[in-house]
């Protein structure tokens, strides 16, 4: 018989020490926790050992590149959870893990306090000598000389005791309860703790948890989204780069720091849609921007009725100048005439007839653009050109990109590019315009947006905020899923805006601003209260700048059919108070009428809370009651002055219910700060 062989031994078995449940984490480790810079990490975990020793555990992270951890004490909550925090100071990718061992010059510290026997204290005096002894061998500087000297102090006088005499043990019991009052000093404790045994320490993951580290914009931002061939001032002249530029100080009054732009490339000919979408373009009919290339380029090219690069790059200077990132549009699909068709014919899905297939939804179809094939066989060739037109347009001065319809393409492709470039520029973020599935809008922020798109757009009543927003906030996607709300986009006129009043612009982008920290309004069509569809019913708004240029006159914040100036509040509002910066505070509280939402944040040192409180009726006066809890909001005492931001007015309110009336025609909303005890 053949003797059975000896079974494989752990490499490790005097390590004893258990680490559990590390938190967060996305999918095991798979995908990246994200935070921003100046932003804290809190990560908990269970640790714990066998029988009743002590376990110390330490929070360890590092900067991927590097090959020291950083690292800080956690502390023990109950129930054997532990927790710590760490802020990492720069942009990149991170690493974190958890590191334990059993403490067992705590366990014997523990025990100590416990014994009561002079014999049994002077033999674990002796036993603590020599921990402390060893203490000192792990010691460095002047901590090494003091640890050696109470190591030998505490051993000779416990070995001084020990022989002492029946006569002598009157006096002897006085020194055996200085030595233990001497072995139990806060002064040896803090010394020992310093230099650990970590010979048998535990790490819950040697290579550590991914975490992504961004700029704060990655977290909190205000965008603002226009078509440049609109911009111009003059009816019947097609905008340019230029136009933009002259008006940039306008989106800089209103407030916001990121300036979206479509696609500025040449747009096809070839199936050129017409005016609202139609299907024969006519003569001076401009196209879609979404409809990429033509014989004057393709991605890496202006359109030349826009301008020139130089006034592009010029352009992203003078934004920049005021404030105001450029954030370009990254739509990675072709019209018919674009240089890649005819140049990587395989790049590109063919049908039975030899024919390109179009891009189709059914049954919407998009005669005018072709979709890449990410089956090709070229598939490498073709990943490195799409990487290339990012590297292309950061090189012109653009950090953010916002990229059109990301879940139509390979999920893999966006994992290795993003990767690829924020690998060589970690401030560039990217914001994924994908109004989908909800597992697959996670799947793209955990691959490596930035920043997604929600479902805001369609949650209009108390309980579809509140369920959502909640969801967001604390929900399993809040540490990878950076959520920025859009009240419309030049694709979706909700119905809600459907000839709406101004007070429902209003409250809309009051919930937008307030509920996300990162949010965005199409304009100019939103602050002019455009609320025309194509048909009774659509989403599509009529005349919509995606197939032709219109128009907009002088705009201004104090322009009488605008909100400009209203926008121009909310922003300032926002920017002043750092609790709307994050979600990770936010709370709703009850109303006694379903057509009334009230919440908070709060900013993580409890300085600066901000509550809203939104009539989502926005047609019709409603009132009722408003439930807070003061001490949430910081206020000791239960009374507190609330005062309006929006109105400049002030209320005294008391912990519990306040009464609240919204005039729609007067203002759909309350944005409280919280100024004390009344």
């Amino acid at each position: 018989m053949v003797p059975a062989p000896e079974p494989v031994l752990p490499e490790h078995g005097q390590a004893r020490a258990v680490i559990d449940a590390v938190l967060p984490q996305v999918d095991a480790g798979r995908f990246a926790v994200k935070r921003v810079v100046g932003e804290p990490l809190a990560v908990t975990a269970h640790v714990f050992t066998d029988g009743h020793d002590k376990v110390r555990a330490r929070l360890c992270w590092r900067k991927e590149g590097t090959d020291s951890w950083h690292e800080t004490e956690m502390q023990a909550e109950g129930n054997d959870v532990w927790s710590a925090s760490c802020t990492p100071d720069a942009q990149g990718r991170w690493r974190y893990t958890v590191c334990a061992w059993v403490d067992h010059f705590q366990s014997w510290r523990a025990e100590l306090l416990r014994r009561v026997d002079l014999a049994d204290i002077l033999i674990a005096a002796r036993v603590g000598a020599e921990l402390v002894r060893q203490a000192s061998e792990r010691a460095e500087g002047e901590d090494r000389t003091k640890l050696a000297s109470l190591a030998e102090n505490l051993r000779s006088r416990a070995e001084t005791a020990g022989r002492a005499t029946i006569a002598e043990m009157d006096s002897v019991s006085l020194e055996v309860a200085s030595i233990k009052d001497a072995a139990l000093s806060d002064d040896l404790a803090a010394l020992a703790d310093r230099w650990p045994d970590r010979s048998h320490a535990v790490w819950w993951s040697a290579e550590g948890l991914p975490l992504v580290v961004d700029r704060e914009r990655a977290a909190f931002s205000s965008w603002y989204e226009m078509f440049p061939r609109s911009a111009a001032l003059e009816q019947g002249r097609h905008g340019t780069f230029k136009d933009v530029q002259a008006r940039l100080p306008y989106v800089a009054e209103m407030g916001f720091d990121v300036l979206y732009l479509p696609p500025i490339h040449p747009i096809g000919r070839a199936r050129r849609k017409g005016r609202n979408n139609t299907l024969v373009a006519l003569e001076g009919d401009v196209g879609s921007p979404w409809a990429i290339g033509a014989d004057e380029g393709g991605h890496k090219d202006v359109l030349p009725a826009l301008g020139t690069p130089e006034d592009f790059r010029e352009l992203v200077r003078a934004a920049n100048a005021l404030g105001i990132e450029l954030a370009l549009d990254i739509a990675f699909q072709c019209a018919p005439d674009h240089p890649y068709v005819k140049a990587h014919p395989d790049w590109f899905r063919k049908r039975p007839d030899g024919s390109v297939q179009y891009a189709e939804n059914p049954p919407k179809k998009y005669q005018d653009i072709y979709p890449f094939d990410f089956e090709t066989p070229d598939w490498r060739a073709m990943w490195l050109e799409l990487k290339s037109v990012f590297d292309h347009w950061i090189a012109q001065g653009v950090r953010i990109f916002r990229v059109d319809n990301p879940h139509t393409k390979a999920f893999a492709f966006w994992e290795w590019v993003i990767g690829a470039v924020k690998a060589e520029h970690p401030d560039v973020l990217f914001l994924a315009e994908a109004f989908t599935r909800p597992k697959v809008m996670h799947c793209l922020a955990k691959l490596g947006f930035s920043q997604s798109y929600t479902y805001f757009t369609w949650r209009n009543n108390r309980h579809e905020l509140m369920e959502y927003f909640e969801e967001l906030a604390h929900g399993p996607g809040a540490d990878y899923y950076r959520p920025n709300a859009w009240p419309n986009t030049p694709d979706i006129l909700n119905e809600h805006l459907h000839h709406g009043p101004r007070s429902v612009f209003m409250a809309r982008l009051v919930l937008a601003a307030t509920l996300s920290a990162s949010y965005g309004i199409y304009g100019p069509p939103y602050e002019l209260l455009q609320g025309e569809p194509v048909k009774p019913g659509s989403e599509e708004y009529m005349n919509s700048e995606k197939y032709q240029i219109r128009h907009w006159g002088e705009l201004t914040l104090d322009r009488p059919d605008s909100i400009a100036g209203f926008i121009a509040t909310v922003n300032r509002i926002r920017k002043e108070h750092v609790a709307l910066h994050s979600n990770a505070s936010l709370r709703f509280f009850d109303t006694s009428n379903p057509y009334l939402i009230a919440y908070a944040k709060r900013d993580p040192q409890g300085k600066n809370a901000v509550l809203t409180v939104v009539n989502i009726d926005a047609t019709f006066t409603q009132s009722g009651w408003v439930h807070v809890d003061a001490a949430w909001l910081g206020v000791s005492g239960g009374s507190f002055v609330a005062h309006d931001l929006l109105t400049d007015r002030s209320f005294d309110w008391q912990d519990g219910g306040n009464f609240v009336i919204l005039v729609p025609s007067e203002m759909p909303a309350h944005v409280i700060e919280i100024r004390g005890n009344a």
